[in-house]
C-alpha cells in the first residue's frame, strides 16, 4: 500500500514537472541572475565581468537623482492608488442597481481594459497636445500638460488612473453583488440615510475587494513604464522618472544592467516593505464575514 502511494505521488510529480522547470527558468532564475549582476560589474551586452560588491548600490543611493527618482515615484504611486480605487468604487456604486441604462455603462466603465497601455498613451498625447488637444480647445487654455515639469506627473498619472477604471469598476462591481439585500433593507427600514449604509453596511462587508484592489493598484503602480516611456519619457528634466523608467534607461540606452539590476532589487524591496505593511494593516480595516 505504501509502495503504491508513493508511485502515484513520484507519478504526480512528474506530470508538475515541466510546468516546474519553466517556472523555475523564467521565474527565479532570472531573479537569481539579477541579484548576481547587481553585485557585478557588466559590460554593454550584460555580461557579468568581475564581483564588485555592494558597489552599484552605493552609487545608487548617494546619486543625487535617487532622492528625486523615490519621490516621484511614491508621488504617482499615491496619486494612482488613491484615485484609482476611489474612482472604481464610486463607478461600481453609480451602478449597482438593476435599470436597463447601466447596461450601457457596465460596457463603457469596462472599455479601458480593452485599451493597450500603447494606444491609450498615444490617445490621451493626442488629447494633451498643447495647441491640437482637446483638453486645450474645450477649456481655451494653453497649458504643456506634458512638457511642464510641474503637472506632467498628474498627467502621466491621470492617464494611468484612466487605464485602471476598468479592473477597478468590474472588481468592485462583483464585490458589491455580494453585499446581502437583506442587510441594506434592514437599515433602510430603520431610517438609515445613503450615507450611513454606505458606511456601516457596504463598505465594511466589501472591504476585502477594497484591500484587495489598494494592493493590486499599488503594484501596478510600482511598475508602469508604458505610458511613461510614451509620453514623457522621463521628462521634463527628471519630473516623471520613476523608478522602472530609470531601470530601462540605465540598462538600454546607457549600457549599466549592472546599475539597472540593483536598482530593480532595491525596487523590489521597497515594494516588498509597502505590500508586508499593507497587510500588517490589514486587520484595522478589513472585515471577513
Amino acid at each position: 500500500m505504501k509502495r503504491k502511494k508513493k508511485k502515484n505521488e513520484i507519478i504526480a510529480y512528474l506530470y508538475l514537472l515541466p510546468a516546474i522547470i519553466i517556472f523555475i527558468w523564467f521565474t527565479y532564475f532570472p531573479f537569481i541572475k539579477t541579484i548576481l549582476m547587481s553585485f557585478s560589474r557588466t559590460n554593454m551586452r550584460g555580461e557579468i565581468k568581475r564581483f564588485i560588491g555592494f558597489k552599484n548600490y552605493a552609487e545608487i543611493l548617494s546619486s543625487p537623482n535617487f532622492v528625486n527618482m523615490l519621490l516621484v515615484t511614491f508621488k504617482f504611486v499615491l496619486l494612482v492608488v488613491i484615485f484609482s480605487t476611489v474612482i472604481g468604487l464610486s463607478l461600481a456604486l453609480l451602478v449597482n442597481n438593476k435599470t436597463k441604462i447601466n447596461r450601457v455603462f457596465k460596457v463603457v466603465y469596462s472599455l479601458p481594459m480593452a485599451i493597450s497601455s500603447a494606444t491609450a498613451s498615444i490617445i490621451w498625447m493626442l488629447i494633451f497636445h498643447p495647441s491640437l488637444g482637446i483638453i486645450n480647445k474645450l477649456l481655451h487654455i494653453n497649458v504643456g500638460w506634458l512638457i511642464d515639469s510641474k503637472i506632467a506627473i498628474f498627467s502621466v498619472a491621470l492617464v494611468t488612473i484612466w487605464m485602471n477604471t476598468g479592473v477597478n469598476f468590474i472588481f468592485f462591481y462583483a464585490g458589491l453583488k455580494n453585499v446581502p439585500t437583506q442587510l441594506v433593507e434592514s437599515a433602510e427600514i430603520d431610517g438609515a440615510k445613503y450615507r450611513h449604509k454606505l458606511f456601516h453596511v457596504i463598505m465594511p462587508i466589501i472591504s476585502p475587494t477594497i484591500f484587495f484592489m489598494i494592493v493590486i493598484n499599488t503594484i501596478n503602480a510600482f511598475q508602469a513604464f508604458g505610458q511613461v516611456n510614451i509620453l514623457t519619457g522621463g521628462g521634463p528634466g527628471e519630473s516623471t522618472n520613476v523608478f522602472v523608467f530609470s531601470i530601462y534607461r540605465e540598462a538600454f540606452f546607457n549600457g549599466r544592467f549592472d546599475v539597472a539590476c540593483a536598482q530593480s532589487i532595491i525596487l523590489f524591496l521597497i515594494m516588498l516593505c509597502v505590500t508586508l505593511i499593507q497587510f500588517k494593516n490589514e486587520n484595522k480595516g478589513v472585515f471577513y464575514q
